[in-house]
């Protein structure tokens, strides 16, 4: 299973990657947000100290634009954009799902709907730059530094606990919701059951 490829990379190295992206995407935020605030701020959604919108987001950049890795112009422009569109429709997917989205932009200058701003399309083409030419080997190196056969017991277990804080932070944002979903969805077994 870990050396199946995606991207032309194996499993073990994407969820990796993935993990201590959204590590670093939780250190972050929580220092930037720390500071404007002047206290402690956990930018996580998760108990956990991860930002999985930095894992998925981080991957989708290198992936898409790692044929570009040479072209520090072409990775800025694309880097802005790519980065401002996942943003927007996680945006979209969260206040669809949950009903609120954890971040807004409404003070900042040109933005949109509060959930994506200039400033921020600005910074991910600088944060996709320090990407392919800074932190893509650093995230590498800490993978190898873990020996294989112990990364892929680890690994699993990291994966459950995140899973879990994530099934249980949802629940904890829809719990007003709660009940009337649960009728819903019985409501609709009941009557597809009848029309059966």
């Amino acid at each position: 299973m870990w050396t199946r490829t995606m991207f032309e990379t194996d499993f073990y190295h994407v969820i990796s990657w993935f993990l201590i992206y959204s590590v670093l995407g939780w250190v972050v935020e929580s220092i930037y947000m720390s500071f404007c605030e002047k206290r402690f701020v956990n930018r996580g959604f998760l108990l956990g100290p991860c930002c999985p919108i930095y894992g998925f987001g981080a991957l989708l950049v290198y992936f898409i634009l790692r044929p570009f890795s040479g072209n520090y112009v072409i990775l800025y422009v694309i880097g802005c954009i790519v980065p401002t569109v996942f943003e927007f429709f996680v945006a979209a997917f969260m206040q669809m799902f949950l009903g609120k989205v954890w971040w807004d932009y409404t003070d900042k200058p040109f933005n949109f709907r509060g959930v994506i701003c200039l400033e921020s399309t600005i910074a991910w083409g600088f944060y996709t730059l320090f990407l392919f030419l800074f932190l893509q080997r650093g995230v590498m190196f800490l993978t190898n530094l873990v020996p294989f056969e112990i990364g892929t017991r680890i690994i699993p277990i990291v994966m459950t606990v995140a899973c879990l804080d994530l099934l249980i932070h949802i629940m904890i944002a829809k719990k007003e919701y709660m009940p009337e979903r649960i009728e819903s969805v019985l409501n609709s077994i009941a009557n597809f059951k009848l029309r059966r």
